[in-house]
C-alpha cells in the first residue's frame, strides 16, 4: 500500500505586490474564474495519499477560516495559525509535531501548476535527499543554483561548501521532505532557503527535481494574476465568466476578456472589455473599464500583452479558443486594430476565405471586411469585429424579449446567406464546386461513429445496421431543395459587435445544402439552449422571412418536414466534433458540451426511431 504523507500550505502571507487587492482578499482567495487559487491547491494535493493537510494562516485569517469551514475536505484539514508571520522556514518548524510524522510535501497557495506532486513524492523517496525541491527553468526567477547530479547548491549569492553550480533554475514553491529536515529550521522567523543551505552545508542531500515544460505561474502580481485568470478563460474555451450573483450585466458593453465575480455589480449603460471585477466591484453608469482589474475602491490597470500574451516584435495578441488550426491574432495601432488569421500551407480554406469574403460583401451579408491578404504567407488582415460571440453574449441573464430580438437578427442573416448569396451564386465559382451532398452527408455520420461513438464512448457498433440507417438520412437530407448555406451557423460564429449589430465569421466552409441545416445549427444550438416556445417564434419569423424575401421558391411545409432530417445530420456532426477536438486536437473544453449535444440527439432519435431504428437504438444505450 503507498505509504500517505501530510501536505503544508503556506497561506499566512500578506501579498504585498498585490495590494490595493490584497486590502480587501487576502490571496489564497483570489478567484480565479471562480473558484480561490488556494481551492485549485487543494483538489490537486487531495488526488495524493494524504494522511491530513496542515494550512498555516496569519494575514485576514479570519476570512480564510471561514472558507476553510465550507470546504467538504474540512475534516482532514488543520489550522496553524501564526501570532506574527514566521516566513516558509518557521512556518514549518512551528508546524513540527504535524510534519514529523513521515515524508511531507510543502505547496505555496499562490501556485497553479501542472506539475506531478506524485511523481515528485516518488522521486524524494528513491533519492536518498532529506529536501528534494521542485525546480524549472523559467530566466525570470533562475537563482536556485545545482551541481552536476541535481544537488542544491544554493541560492542568489549564497553557495554550500564544496558544491560547484553547473546551472541555475527557479524553484516552483513546491517540495518534499523528510523529517529530519525539520532540524535545520532555527526557532522564531526564518526563510526555508536558509535551512536548505544549513543541510546542505552540514553533509545532507538537498536535491532538485526537474519539472521544465510543465505549467506554472504564482499570482504574486496583478499582471500575473490577470495573466492566469485569462489563461484559465482560454483552457475552458471562453471568453466570459460571469457569477450567477451578478446584478446589472444585461445592458453593459462586453468585449475581450471579461470576468465577473461573485457580488460585482454594474450599472446600465457601462462598458468594459478586458477586464477582471472583483467582488465587491462597482462599475457606475458610462463607466469604460479596459485592460484593468478593478475591485470595490481601486481600478488597476494592467498591459494587454501582460495580460494577454503578445510577440514583442509585432504587437500581435493572440486571440481565439475555437476547433480551426488557423491561428488568429489581433494587431493593434493608434487608433485602430484589425485581425490577423494566418493558415497552414495546403489548408485550402485560405482561398475559400478570401472568395468567399468577397462575395459576401458583394451580396449584403455581414462578413468582416478583408483588407490585406498575403497570399505567399498563407496570411490575410480582416477588419477587428471584437470578441463578443452569440455565445459570449448569452452568458449574461437577459429578458427574453432581447435574446428574440437578437435572434431575429440572426434569422435575418440567415434568410440572406439562403436568398442574396444564393441568387447571386454564379459570381463565386469556388462556392459553387462545394456542396452538401450525399458523400460529405455519409462523411459527417462516419466522423460521428469514429470520433464519439468509439473515441469518446468506447462503444462496439453494429456497422451494417447504421450503415443502412445512415444511407436512407443522408439520401434524404440530399434531396432537399439546395442553398448556400453557412454550415456551421451557430452561436460561437456569429459576432455582437458594437451597438448589437451581428456578423458571421468562419464561413469558409459554406456549401450549397438544405437551408434547414443552418436554421437547426443554431435553433438546435449545444452551446445554447433555447425553449421550445422561443424556438417555435423564432422558426415562424424565419419563415415570414424567407417568404418575402424568397417569394415562389420558399416552401413552408417542405422546410418544415425538413428540420428534424437536418437536426439528426447536424447533431452528429456536431458531437462526432467535440470528439475529435478533445481526443486528437487535445482541446478537452469541448467534452462539456457533449451532454447537451447528447439530449438533443436523443431527442430527434426518439422523434426518428421509427426511421433510424439502429441509430435509436445506439443513442438509447448512451
Amino acid at each position: 500500500m503507498t505509504e500517505l504523507v501530510n501536505v503544508f500550505i503556506l497561506a499566512a502571507g500578506r501579498g504585498e505586490r498585490l495590494r490595493p487587492i490584497t486590502f480587501h482578499i487576502p490571496k489564497p482567495l483570489l478567484p480565479i474564474v471562480g473558484k480561490p487559487v488556494i481551492e485549485s491547491v487543494l483538489e490537486k494535493v487531495i488526488l495524493l495519499p494524504v494522511k491530513r493537510i496542515g494550512i498555516n494562516l496569519h494575514y485576514k485569517a479570519d476570512a480564510m477560516r471561514d472558507w476553510i469551514a465550507r470546504l467538504p475536505s474540512r475534516e482532514k484539514i488543520d489550522i496553524f495559525l501564526e501570532e506574527a508571520i514566521l516566513g516558509t522556514g518557521g512556518a514549518l518548524r512551528n508546524a513540527r509535531d504535524f510534519l514529523s510524522e513521515g515524508v511531507f510535501l510543502v505547496h505555496n497557495s499562490d501556485i497553479l501548476s501542472d506539475i506531478d506532486a506524485g511523481a515528485l513524492i516518488d522521486f524524494h523517496r528513491a533519492s536518498g535527499n532529506i529536501a528534494t525541491l521542485a525546480v524549472h527553468d523559467f530566466p525570470k526567477l533562475n537563482t536556485v543554483g545545482i551541481d552536476s547530479r541535481g544537488l542544491f547548491t544554493g541560492v542568489g549569492n549564497s553557495s554550500v561548501t564544496a558544491l560547484k553550480v553547473e546551472k541555475r533554475l527557479a524553484f516552483a514553491g513546491i517540495a518534499v521532505y523528510d523529517p529530519v529536515f525539520l532540524r535545520f529550521i532555527p526557532n522564531g522567523i526564518c526563510s526555508v532557503v536558509d535551512a536548505w543551505t544549513a543541510a546542505a552545508n552540514s553533509g545532507q542531500r538537498v536535491g532538485t527535481f526537474d519539472v521544465s515544460g510543465s505549467y506554472w505561474t504564482d499570482i504574486g502580481t496583478p499582471s500575473a494574476y490577470a495573466a492566469a485568470v485569462v489563461r484559465k478563460l482560454r483552457a475552458e474555451g471562453e471568453s466570459v465568466y460571469i457569477h450567477p450573483s451578478v446584478c446589472g450585466c444585461s445592458y453593459v458593453e462586453m468585449d475581450g476578456y471579461v470576468v465577473m465575480e461573485e457580488g460585482s455589480y454594474l450599472q446600465k449603460g457601462a462598458s468594459i472589455r478586458n477586464c477582471i471585477l472583483l467582488p465587491g466591484s462597482w462599475v457606475k453608469e458610462k463607466d469604460f473599464l479596459g485592460n484593468c482589474i478593478a475591485g470595490p475602491d481601486f481600478v488597476l490597470p494592467v498591459a494587454e500583452g501582460e495580460m494577454l500574451g503578445s510577440s514583442t516584435d509585432e504587437q500581435l495578441f493572440l486571440i481565439g479558443t475555437g476547433g480551426s488550426d488557423r491561428e488568429y491574432y489581433r494587431r493593434r495601432w493608434d487608433g485602430g486594430s484589425s485581425v490577423v488569421v494566418r493558415y497552414g500551407r495546403g489548408d485550402m480554406d485560405f482561398p475559400r476565405h478570401l472568395a468567399y469574403t468577397k462575395f459576401f460583401v458583394k451580396v449584403g451579408v455581414p462578413v468582416p471586411a478583408l483588407l490585406k491578404a498575403e497570399r505567399e504567407r498563407r496570411e490575410a488582415v480582416f477588419e477587428d469585429l471584437g470578441d463578443l460571440s452569440l455565445y459570449s453574449w448569452l452568458k449574461c441573464p437577459r429578458p427574453e424579449e432581447d435574446v428574440v430580438a437578437l435572434y431575429r437578427k440572426v434569422m435575418d442573416i440567415a434568410v440572406t446567406i439562403h436568398t442574396a448569396a444564393t441568387s447571386r451564386l454564379s459570381e463565386c465559382a469556388l462556392m459553387k464546386e462545394q456542396l452538401l451532398d450525399y458523400q460529405h452527408l455519409r462523411w459527417e455520420t462516419d466522423y460521428f461513429v469514429k470520433n464519439f461513438v468509439s473515441r469518446i464512448l468506447h462503444m462496439k457498433v453494429d456497422n451494417a445496421s447504421l450503415a443502412e440507417d445512415f444511407h436512407r438520412l443522408a439520401m434524404i437530407v440530399h434531396s432537399f431543395q439546395k442553398t448556400v448555406i453557412h454550415r456551421d451557423f451557430q452561436s460561437q460564429n456569429i459576432m455582437v459587435t458594437f451597438g448589437g449589430v451581428l456578423k458571421i465569421i468562419d464561413y469558409q466552409g459554406a456549401r450549397l445544402g438544405p437551408p434547414a441545416y443552418d436554421v437547426v445549427s443554431v435553433l438546435w444550438d449545444p452551446y445554447y439552449r433555447l425553449s421550445d416556445g422561443l424556438r417555435e417564434r423564432l422558426l415562424n419569423y424565419y419563415s415570414s422571412q424567407m417568404k418575402e424575401k424568397d417569394a415562389g421558391n420558399f416552401d413552408e411545409v417542405s422546410f418544415r418536414n425538413s428540420l428534424l432530417p437536418c437536426r439528426l445530420q447536424r447533431h452528429m456532426q456536431a458531437l462526432g466534433a467535440y470528439g475529435f477536438l478533445s481526443s486528437v486536437k487535445g482541446k478537452s473544453y469541448f467534452l462539456k458540451h457533449v451532454l447537451e449535444g447528447l439530449r438533443l440527439l436523443k431527442e430527434d432519435t426518439s422523434a426518428a426511431r421509427c426511421e433510424y431504428p439502429a441509430l435509436y437504438g445506439l443513442v438509447l444505450k448512451i
